[in-house]
């Protein structure tokens, strides 16, 4: 009997775990639409100052799970026709082939390859960066903003970033002066679970 009894109970509980909901990673697509999500740069300009400017059209999704941070995944496309220096003619300058050249190269795209958990919510999210027709991994120093139910009846989650690239590991040519090598990108990223 008492066995009868105990295997009745492991039964049980067995049958309980399997009924249990599990936290799992969540699906999110990043809010363009709402404009809740942006991805900008600026570089100096003859050390002097600083440009600054945008990219008005892009998409992606990540893949979170606050209790399994190093199984994340994110993927960004951004339609590089887009560029917004908030100067007509510097953009037309920007997207030709001393820059973007986006009649040959009209996407970028970063593709994650591993995320880490470092102190104090900070995140480490390596990764590949396709822009120019050039692929490099590059590291985005992030961190969690936040995350929760929204007033529309859905899910968020928010992250930013940033991460500073050199003009010429990307093969582009032009010659900026000695203060002007390199591009800082801040990422502001907010998420819709799907």
């Amino acid at each position: 009997m008492k066995k009868h009894i105990a295997k009745l109970a492991i039964a049980s509980a067995f049958a309980t775990t399997l009924l249990m909901p599990v936290a799992n990673a969540a699906d999110y697509v990043i809010d363009d639409k709402g404009a809740h999500a942006s991805i900008n740069f600026k570089i100096k300009h003859l050390g002097y100052s600083w440009l600054t400017g945008r990219f008005d059209t892009f998409g992606g999704k990540f893949n979170y799970d606050p209790a399994n941070v190093s199984a994340s995944k994110i993927e960004v496309n951004i339609d590089t026709s887009s560029i917004n220096s908030n100067h007509a003619e510097r953009d037309k300058h920007l997207k030709g082939n001393d820059f973007l050249d986006v009649s040959a190269f009209a996407n970028a795209k970063f593709v994650s390859t591993s995320v880490t958990e470092k102190a104090g919510g900070k995140l480490a999210v390596a990764g590949v960066l396709t822009l120019h027709g050039v692929s490099k991994d590059i590291i985005i120093d992030a961190q969690a903003v936040g995350e929760g139910k929204d007033p529309w009846g859905g899910y968020r989650a928010g992250f930013s970033g940033t991460t500073t690239i050199a003009l010429t590991d990307f093969a582009i040519k032009m010659n900026l002066g000695p203060a002007s090598t390199h591009v800082q990108l801040d990422l502001h990223i907010e998420g819709i679970k799907q």
